[in-house]
């Protein structure tokens, strides 16, 4: 008896056609190939037209979602909002709320001069304003964030307060006021007790009640261990500010102090709701546990000396019950304080923050309880520069382009996205600048020229305060190369107008195409489409106006830069000229600058013939 070895040669069949009528065509091709005798009617009446069209709609289908699923693997083709999230923190790109605005505010008090020495205030009654001090304005609350002593003297023994004398002070005078100045944060202040259960849960969570969350001040638990707040649990050590009391204190007045963190929590934020959730470790507290990574081994049955066990299982999550990650709060109640509130409206102007909502005082034990009530009546506020650094929280297709760069980057700044990407991630609490620009130092080749500039309160471009400077300049070198060199620096705020003059035809309304070709040119010029170094292509505007119907011609178009004080409105200090900044249509801001229409509805300005 022979075998037949030889192999029976097989068609490649395709199972991954893309749509309905490529799966039908397939499927008939098959059926006729394969079962020529049982089924020959396949028309769209026949049953084996229905089956063909039945199994081909279920693959269109299946296809489909195939497709979806894969797609939303990707940050770059993802669509559904929780995935998108799930791919930002897996990048490492934090989801940050609104940013709340910081404000330099001015504090007056008035003191009696002292009777020995007319020329100061008595000493014993200069008070201090205490941290969590509130001032208030339009409904906008604004929190002071360090102590403001006005005993205080720098190293010579000077007062380092302004002193005024008024003018119905008297000679000699008989009293001064007193001015400070300290930096407030917008934001409401609050805090909430949440009961933990004695119940163990491993990386237990707890949502903070409303939205916009912009900084997680303490979290402690009633037996009084602090928890510190790490970008990932594995972080078992943090830094903390400590005061410096030794006498170099004057040009170093805090130190920082590397403190171990078993108590830890990351801070998690939603997107889509806005809520703050916090998640902290899956470690015991009442248990010894000095492994670093646990022994399988401890979890499994001991024998003893049986030679037979029955079948038995081990829970995986058991081998994450270790401190390594940080401990879970279990049968204690955490008490949780912290800011929340920020976006644009909370860039108010100067002179507005003029309401103190709650004053913390300090005064010396020998000032009388009436002295006291005295000083503290006489303490007014005003800031004399608007608020900046609030920002509206970003969306999520503006974290999507911080992907890429994020994971580049690998948390260091070496170049120039690197840089870009961690000015965009600063934390909320820290303020938000609004655009940033990177340029090469030409006098020194170790040293980036870092533009940036803010928004105020209506969305205009504003200087960014100093205060702003300095929290980014701290949150930049955590992550700077030691060799580097980061000169944080103003971006020149350009501002312009667009004068044209156009032919319409005789069945157009003048004033209508007018109308319609100033909507469109400020769309076009909207401060969220332009960046630091982005030139102007006057073709671009003369496309505008020419595609715009009822328009024959474009007969003239004019670039002006506008600065100062123009018809009653303020401009930058900033002066284009224009004519030397155009090179063949386009026109190039100065370097480092960026271009903004200040007033569109009044720097528009266009004429029909």
């Amino acid at each position: 008896m022979s075998v037949n070895t030889k192999l029976k040669k097989s068609e490649l069949r395709s199972y991954l056609n893309k749509d309905f009528n490529s799966f039908r065509a397939d499927l008939l091709l098959y059926a006729k190939t394969f079962f020529p005798d049982s089924i020959q009617d396949f028309s769209e009446a026949s049953l084996g037209g229905l089956l063909l069209e039945l199994n081909a709609y279920v693959g269109d289908v299946m296809s489909y979602y195939l497709d979806h699923q894969f797609n939303e693997l990707n940050i770059e083709t993802a669509v559904e909002d929780k995935n998108i999230q799930k791919l930002l923190r897996a990048a490492g790109v934090p989801i940050a709320g609104a940013a709340p605005a910081s404000a330099e505010v001015d504090f007056f008090i008035t003191i009696s001069s002292d009777s020995s020495d007319s020329s100061v205030p008595i000493h014993n009654n200069l008070p201090i304003i205490n941290e969590g001090t509130t001032v208030s304005s339009r409904g906008v609350t604004f929190t002071l964030i360090s102590d403001l002593d006005f005993s205080e003297k720098d190293e010579e023994g000077n007062y380092l307060f302004h002193q005024i004398t008024p003018s119905n002070a008297g000679d000699p005078p008989s009293f001064y006021t007193l001015k400070r100045t300290g930096v407030c944060v917008s934001g409401t202040t609050s805090t909430k007790p949440f009961p933990i259960p004695n119940t163990f849960v491993p990386f237990r969570k707890i949502s903070l009640p409303g939205t916009d969350v912009t900084e997680i001040i303490a979290v402690i638990d009633s037996e009084g261990n602090e928890y510190h707040e790490v970008s990932s649990l594995v972080q078992n050590v943090v830094y903390k500010r400590v005061v410096n009391l030794a006498t170099d204190a004057i040009e170093v007045p805090e130190n920082l102090e590397l403190i171990p963190a078993p108590y830890r929590y990351v801070v998690e934020n939603d997107a889509l709701t806005g809520v703050t959730t916090l998640r902290f470790g899956s470690g015991r507290a009442d248990t010894l546990d000095d492994d670093i990574i646990p022994d399988p081994s401890e979890l499994s049955l001991p024998l003893y000396g049986k030679k037979t066990i029955s079948r038995f299982s081990i829970d995986p999550n058991n081998l994450l019950r270790t401190q390594t990650l940080g401990i879970s709060p279990i049968g204690t109640t955490i008490t949780v304080k912290y800011r929340y509130g920020g976006g644009l409206s909370h860039n108010v102007g100067p002179g507005s923050i003029n309401g103190i909502s709650s004053l913390l005082t300090t005064f010396n034990n020998s000032v009388s309880r009436s002295l006291v009530s005295k000083i503290r009546a006489s303490i007014n506020i005003r800031n004399p520069q608007r608020a900046a650094g609030g920002e509206n929280p970003p969306s999520l297709q503006d974290l999507k382009r911080l992907v890429v760069s994020a994971k580049n980057s690998q948390s260091r700044i070496v170049t120039k996205d690197d840089l870009l990407s961690h000015v965009y991630m600063m934390p909320s609490r820290f303020g938000r600048i609004f655009r940033a620009g990177v340029r090469s130092n030409p006098d020194n080749p170790l040293a980036t020229m870092l533009y940036i500039v803010s928004r105020n309160r209506s969305g205009k471009l504003v200087t960014a305060p100093d205060s702003l400077k300095d929290n980014l300049a701290l949150f930049l070198n955590e992550n700077r190369l030691i060799s580097d060199a980061i000169d944080i620096v103003d971006s020149q705020i350009v501002n312009f107008g667009i004068k044209y003059s156009i032919v319409v035809n005789g069945v157009a309304n003048k004033n209508a195409v007018i109308q319609s070709i100033n909507a469109k040119i400020k769309n076009y010029f909207k401060i969220v489409n332009f960046q630091i170094d982005q030139p102007i292509f006057l073709t671009e505007i003369q496309k505008i106006i020419i595609k715009t119907s009822g328009v024959i011609s474009l007969s003239e178009i004019e670039m002006i830069n506008l600065s100062g004080i123009t018809s009653g409105k303020i401009y930058s200090n900033v002066i284009l000229n224009i004519e030397d900044a155009t090179f063949k249509g386009i026109v190039f801001p100065p370097a480092g600058g960026i271009f903004e229409m200040r007033y569109p509805s009044s720097d528009i300005v266009g004429m029909a013939e």
